[in-house]
């Protein structure tokens, strides 16, 4: 993607490295463009599944952000990656549309990637802290080797989702 006056290439956050995708994160911030994340507690993935607990991350993000006062959003189309979908019943008067691999095609799809990630990564180094053992500022929650290892030493901690197989890992 070109945009100008950027000073990296954009494109999907998973093929971008750390320093770029926070290089990303912070002329995100720095231009003040509107942004939210939300998060969906494990008992909830393991009730709902992964699929539909980001479909709920997606809507809560997006009514956090046309709800905050800060942004004052106004006449917008709304464009999702690969298949999140939002509630529409809670949200009235919007058209949404999904784009199969948008975040390697449309730029705003490409810089809420970034956020997502470059969030998850911090959230995952401050659960390290919490939860230690488990390596979760190495692997990020991906399951590694190392985490692997970690959960067989250690057992599960209440960031692991039951629904996922990890007792092969026991």
């Amino acid at each position: 993607f070109k945009i100008k006056n950027l000073p990296l290439p954009l494109r999907d956050s998973k093929k971008l490295s750390l320093k770029q995708r926070e290089g990303w994160f912070k002329w995100i911030k720095n231009q003040a463009l509107p942004h939210t994340v939300a998060l969906v507690s494990p008992k909830i993935i393991d009730r709902i599944n992964i699929s539909q607990a980001a479909n709920l991350a997606a809507t809560r993000a997006f009514k956090r952000l046309i709800q905050n006062p800060k942004f004052k959003i106004k006449n917008y189309s709304v464009l999702l990656d690969g298949g999140l979908y939002v509630n529409k019943s809670k949200i009235k008067n919007i058209k949404f549309k999904t784009i199969i691999k948008g975040d390697e095609k449309i730029p705003a799809i490409s810089l809420a990637s970034i956020v997502a990630k470059v969030y998850r990564d911090q959230l995952m180094r401050e659960l390290d802290a919490q939860f230690p053992g488990y390596g979760f500022a190495i692997h990020k929650g991906y399951g590694t080797k190392l985490h692997q290892s970690a959960i067989k030493e250690k057992g599960l901690c209440l960031l692991h989702r039951t629904s996922f197989n990890l007792t092969k890992f026991l």
